[in-house]
């Protein structure tokens, strides 16, 4: 069972805490990853993109010139994809990207880049990440004790407006409630800050 080091905002060591074995813990499974990472990418696509086809391009009903004799290609219409306003080959229509996994691959896939920030020495635990008023000097100073300067996601136990919007405007800083953090994110960020609560909530949801 892998322990890690609890600390305060402050950055100063308070205790130290057990992770369960079967979320942080496991020999990462990359295959596992790497199709959870891509159909969360596909699954933000729009699907919109569209273009006209020779056929729904207007004009082009009549024969640019005739067949024979003329000493030029020979052409059917001027609709067609190599002339300038002719239509699109294989023109790009509206449709799903959509991509279903199961939810044992998508639980490997998160114990999967947990286990790994804990094993890489990425994972913050913090005893509890709060915010008395609305002041992100304060969080860039948290950030900067507990060593998380740069790229970084916190993850809350709940939704805290208060640090929320506090971080808000530090380049390369994200937080989320620990209900809502997925394996992209994780992977997005070069530290995992994590408030202890939210830890527990894991183990709760996700057992021992």
């Amino acid at each position: 069972m892998p322990t890690i080091n609890v600390v305060n905002m402050e950055g100063r060591a308070c205790g130290t805490m057990d992770l369960p074995e079967k979320i942080f813990g496991i020999e990462p499974n990359e295959p596992a990853v790497h199709a959870v990472v891509r159909a969360y990418l596909l699954n933000q696509r729009q699907g919109t993109q569209s273009a006209l086809t020779r056929s729904e391009v207007s004009g082009g009903g009549r024969k640019p010139w005739r067949q024979k004799g003329t000493g030029r290609a020979r052409q059917g219409s001027t609709r067609a994809p190599q002339w300038t306003h002719g239509g699109i080959v294989f023109a790009p229509k509206p449709r799903s990207y959509r991509v279903t996994l199961n939810k044992k691959l998508k639980r490997l896939a998160l114990f999967s880049v947990l286990s790994s920030k804990v094993s890489e020495g990425e994972m913050i635990v913090v005893d509890q990440i709060t915010a008395t008023e609305y002041k992100t000097k304060a969080m860039v100073k948290f950030l900067s004790a507990v060593g998380a300067e740069g790229k970084a996601l916190v993850v809350l136990p709940e939704a805290d407006a208060t640090v929320v919007k506090s971080m808000a405007n530090i380049p390369g800083v994200a937080t989320a409630p620990v209900n809502a953090i997925n394996v992209y994110e994780i992977l997005k960020y070069d530290k995992l800050v994590i408030a202890q609560d939210a830890v527990n909530k894991l183990k709760e949801v996700y057992g021992e």
